[in-house]
């Protein structure tokens, strides 16, 4: 069977998702049974995969999917006890003394903020802690969804502690002897040294994207949200959002030169956090409070905005909750996710120790495990009991914190026990009778044959690829890095240059992650909107996979053709486009501030 024929067939589950999920609106928990359907037939009678296998791979999804239904059990447990002992309440109002500008609270919140449990947790942490934390402040949950969806870009390459970079490259390429065999002729016989070095060159290509990633989250933010309807709202605060972008990405960009990939989001976010909040708090580039932007009243929304976990304004029992304990909660999670981390301390390998394995399953070489005391969800549930005395809760209210987030939990397990098999099944297609490829490299093998020497150009949207169909920037670069290297060799060009690319595209490819989505959602109790999120992050995706795709276009081939090829017309124009778009906008809003001030 062809290439290309191969790469259609491949395509045939993710066009399902597309189709169902996104075009047709279907929620995830229809959608993604047919979608696993495609890919079981496709796995047993083209790529004859024993049975034996697909049987394997669907119970390994299963118990994915049993840890993410973990995670986010323990997401909205800590939400909803932070709203039954009244700490929510004091958390908003800190947030409404900031500034009760949602555009300002929106990047704070999730850029900033989730950027930092990015890098200490990852694999989707940062949704099921910011996500519900902006529910809790009054944002419409599908608004929250978008928006923990959207960052989950930049700060995502070097997330849980630089993970797919370290994990995911470095046991991409590691099986490789020629890959070592390069590093080694590049003056790097330390392969943590040349693991590094791609981290280095993943993280100015990040910094470059995300300049604009905080605007992009506001802009759609206004306009799909916003009382107006308006992008104009979102890009007022342009100066703001950029100066907010700088404060991340820059300690980013430096810790990540200098310290390695294990630190750039987990600093640069607690750097932008400092610096941002303390900057908001003296006006440096605030709207003022004549220009403040917030939602339409609550009675005026779309219902489909809303989940079911209705946010109740309840007030602490024991008087006004001070500021430090209602924020602990969310400082414990911090702590105990860094303290678990890292591999400096003992507490990572103490965690890592009990290990639930189910070897071999059924005859095969596929293994499904899980660490129970490593998982997010359990310092979420453990800081939840925490709190139980820290804020003096009754057990009733606590009963009832309980009790709602299990309901919520279990609303989104339909989706993810079809969605979590599919994507195990699609991956562990290799080794069947026929001999082809596994679906990932059979499809990206196609497209690498339309594309030639652009490569560069859709590397990205590969990594994205990896990223949409397995929820994970690790598990995109683990199956594609190799594969990347290798066409940058038949190409002539660095490859690790097309290895970093494919790190950025996985990063982004998070954006739009079907099940990432699911979870999301999930924690706010919003199931069924899967597919009307995605369509809401399919843009920002694809300008952070083209502007990069184009960068790299430039970087790679500029010793051959010269500074003005492709690559740089296409990042030149995106540029210009987003320059156009911002300067227009305020050369109309100084045209309507001049006519005020004639008016009066």
């Amino acid at each position: 069977m062809g290439t290309g024929t191969l790469a259609f067939l491949s395509l045939l589950p993710i066009i399902a998702v597309a189709l169902f999920l996104v075009a047709l609106r279907w929620p995830a928990s229809k959608a993604m049974p047919i979608s696993y359907g495609v890919v079981v037939i496709l796995a047993l009678f083209v790529w004859k995969v024993p049975g034996a296998q697909v049987a394997a791979a669907s119970v390994n999804g299963l118990v994915v999917a049993g840890t993410l239904l973990f995670i986010i059990f323990g997401a909205i447990l800590l939400l909803n006890t932070l709203q039954e002992s009244g700490g929510l309440k004091t958390i908003r109002q800190g947030f409404t003394d900031i500034t009760p500008d949602r555009r300002v609270q929106v990047i704070i919140i999730a850029w900033l903020f989730g950027s930092f449990i990015e890098g200490a947790a990852g694999f989707g942490t940062p949704a099921a802690v910011a996500v519900p934390l902006m529910v809790g402040l009054g944002f419409p949950a599908v608004a929250a969804v978008m928006a923990g969806m959207i960052i989950q870009s930049t700060p995502v390459s070097f997330g849980a502690v630089g993970t797919p970079i370290l994990v995911g490259i470095g046991s991409g390429l590691s099986s490789s002897d020629s890959v070592k065999e390069f590093a080694s002729s590049m003056g790097y016989a330390d392969w943590s040294q040349f693991l590094a070095m791609v981290g280095t060159k993943v993280a100015l290509l990040h910094a470059i994207a995300g300049t604009l990633v905080p605007l992009f989250v506001v802009a759609l933010m206004t306009k799909y949200y916003g009382k107006n309807k308006s992008f104009r709202e979102g890009l007022k605060i342009w100066k703001f959002a950029l100066f907010s972008a700088f404060a991340m990405t820059i300690p980013y960009l430096i810790v990540a030169n200098v310290l390695g990939p294990e630190f750039p989001s987990m600093i640069g976010g607690l750097v932008g956090l400092a610096v941002v909040i303390t900057a908001a708090k003296k006006g440096f580039l605030m709207p003022s409070k004549s220009e403040c932007w917030d939602f339409d009243r609550r009675d005026s929304w779309d219902p489909e905005w809303t989940g079911k976990i209705e946010i109740k304004d309840i007030s602490s029992k024991h008087g006004d909750m001070g500021m430090i304990r209602a924020w602990a909660p969310y400082i414990l999670v911090g702590v105990f996710l860094v303290a678990t981390r890292l591999k400096a301390l003992p507490f990572m390998d103490l965690l890592r120790s009990w290990t639930v394995s189910f070897n071999n399953l059924f005859g095969t070489e596929i293994t499904a495990s899980f660490q129970p005391l490593y998982l997010p969800g359990t310092i979420f549930i453990l800081v939840s009991l925490i709190t139980f005395f820290l804020h003096r809760m009754d057990g009733a209210a606590y009963a009832r914190a309980w009790s709602s987030s299990a309901k919520t939990m279990l609303a989104a397990s339909t989706a993810l026990i079809f969605t979590v098999p599919m994507v195990q099944v699609f991956i562990n297609t290799g080794g069947g009778i026929a001999g082809y490829e596994r679906m990932p490299i059979a499809l990206a093998e196609g497209v690498a044959a339309l594309t030639g020497s652009s490569w560069p150009i859709f590397a990205p949207f590969i990594g994205g690829l990896g990223a949409f169909v397995a929820g994970s920037n690790t598990v995109s670069n683990m199956m594609f890095a190799l594969f990347q290297f290798g066409v940058g060799e038949r190409i002539a060009v660095d490859p690790t240059w097309i290895v970093a690319l494919q790190a950025v595209g996985g990063a982004a490819g998070n954006m739009i992650c079907v099940h990432n989505v699911v979870a999301a959602s999930a924690v706010v109790g919003l199931v069924g909107k899967e597919g009307f999120i995605i369509r809401q992050t399919i843009f920002p995706f694809t300008y952070y996979a083209l502007v990069l795709g184009s960068i790299g276009y430039s970087i790679v081939w500029y010793s051959q053709k010269g500074l003005l090829n492709m690559g740089t017309f296409i990042a030149l124009g995106i540029a210009i486009a987003a320059i156009y778009i911002i300067s227009s906008n305020q050369r109309k809003l100084n045209q309507l501030q001049s006519k005020k001030n004639i008016a009066t």
